[in-house]
């Protein structure tokens, strides 16, 4: 890992959302839950499946990667790095922002207007804020989205 880190793929420093928390007596410092409690449910995070048809610019390294870090800002996560792929000769895109919350990763099919993406985010992030950078950078004629709790423990 501390070659990763040299390279600056892997951050070795704990970003602000990775801290410890203090109790409500402000006296002990606690580790920070990452897990959530919605309906009842304690869970690990919100994994979306994002598919966008009809889809233009889906050939583009540089607005694929700007668009998804907006959404990951826009959804509360904290950025790490990102890496992205561009193939040729069809000109598709398969990249990932990984995320201190988890993850955001993309594969483009410009030939067939479409892409797969996942969203998956611990914690207090909200996933489907990124949704409408997605819809606007595209501009999709049709989106489709699945919701998966993911570490669901009660």
């Amino acid at each position: 890992m501390n070659a990763l880190a040299r390279l600056g793929m892997v951050s070795e420093i704990p970003s602000e959302n990775q801290t410890v928390a203090q109790d409500a007596t402000d006296e002990v410092a606690v580790p920070k839950d990452y897990f959530v409690e919605r309906d009842g449910v304690k869970f690990a995070g919100t994994h979306l499946l994002v598919d966008l048809w009809g889809a233009e610019k889906l050939d583009s390294p540089e607005l694929i990667d700007a668009t998804l870090r907006e959404g990951a800002l826009a959804a509360g996560a904290t950025i790490l790095h990102s890496h992205f792929h561009h193939f040729t000769p069809n000109g598709g895109v398969s990249g990932v922002v990984v995320l201190a919350e988890s993850h955001i990763s993309i594969h483009t099919w410009p030939e067939r207007n479409y892409a797969a993406i996942d969203i998956f985010m611990c914690g207090v992030c909200d996933p489907y804020k990124a949704i409408p950078f997605l819809r606007a950078a595209f501009s999709p004629s049709d989106v489709q989205v699945g919701e998966q709790r993911r570490g669901v423990t009660a």
